[in-house]
């Protein structure tokens, strides 16, 4: 039996990833909380630490075989233009630290969810190979690209070392169970719900003009690449696209979860607002050819099953 540790296993993936994992009676799991509570999960062992101070990590990785490294400081674009730090110095010094333990508590292979933050518009679907270092990236998420591709970079240069297998996830805009649903610190997939389903004035406020688009990403879809890549990923280092394929405007995505929701709701565009007119989709054959996975989720089911979930559990954080 194969022992995994799953870090920020109270976040949005992290928590996806420990209720499939611990399901899964092929693997011992383990969790990493930090300041919020644990869950109840059967088969999930669970253990307090902060990512952010060296002597912990390495505390919760010794005697580990596979660690999934979902732990991120996260934010909505909000947060991004006010305080694009909050984004940078943790995850730059948490994912140092944890790829450094692993290397020297000999885990076997380590797992890490990036995205396609770094990636410039373009209205075709890319491939892994189409990112160009010398197109910059959006200003306004200039700080955080930076950022994931340092991360992305340490994964491939410990994995030359010959000891630890790494894999990065380029991952889409992920959306479902679990995520976040505040209008303070949502991205547009969790604030769409919200605002369409917690509507008390007839209307849905949407930021900017809407014609920005995003890939989507159901979060079982990502938990399934994890576990395709736990069992067939042979290279020390794959780096992958994980995607829907295809991208939708956020004018559409409303109107989707707008008709989904079955209310009779006016949608209304404020300009004044911050929005990041881009069209990123990606193009997922080297997923679907080393791992065999692809989407399996359509966004049409996928605005279902997370207007499902949100009705009874009703989120507010």
């Amino acid at each position: 039996m194969r022992r995994v540790l799953i870090c920020g296993a109270t976040g949005f993936v992290g928590r996806n990833l420990a209720e499939r994992f611990a399901a899964d009676p092929r693997y011992a799991v383990t969790a990493v909380h930090h300041r919020r509570p644990p869950f109840d999960c059967a088969n999930l062992a669970w253990v307090q630490a902060d990512l952010a101070n060296e002597e912990d990590v390495n505390r919760v990785l010794r005697g580990q075989d596979i660690v999934l490294q979902a732990a991120a400081a996260t934010s909505g674009v909000r947060t991004t233009v006010s305080r694009p730090s909050e984004q940078i110095v943790h995850n730059a010094v948490m994912n140092s630290y944890i790829f450094a333990a692993a290397l020297d508590n000999q885990v076997s292979h380590v797992l890490f969810p990036s995205c396609t933050i770094m990636l410039a518009s373009r209205d075709e679907a890319q491939r892994e190979e189409d990112y160009d270092p010398r197109v910059p990236p959006h200003p306004v998420y200039e700080g955080a690209a930076h950022t994931k591709l340092y991360i992305e970079n340490m994964c491939a240069f410990y994995a030359r070392r010959g000891q630890v297998k790494f894999t990065v996830f380029r991952h889409s805009n992920v959306y479902g169970p679990h995520d976040k649903y505040d209008l303070q610190r949502s991205h547009v997939f969790g604030a769409t719900i919200t605002k369409v389903l917690g509507a008390t004035d007839g209307r849905v406020l949407v930021w900017g003009t809407g014609e920005e688009k995003r890939d989507l990403l159901h979060v079982d879809d990502l938990v399934d690449a994890f576990a395709a890549a736990v069992e067939r990923q042979d290279a020390s280092f794959g780096l992958y696209n994980i995607g829907y394929g295809r991208a939708v405007s956020v004018r559409d995505l409303v109107a989707m979860v707008v008709r989904a929701s079955g209310r009779d709701l006016d949608i209304v565009y404020d300009e004044t607002k911050p929005t990041v007119k881009t069209n990123v989709s990606l193009d997922c054959r080297r997923a679907e050819a080393e791992l065999g996975w692809r989407a399996k989720v359509g966004l049409e089911d996928g605005i279902d099953r997370t207007i499902a979930w949100w009705k009874e559990n009703r989120p507010v954080g």
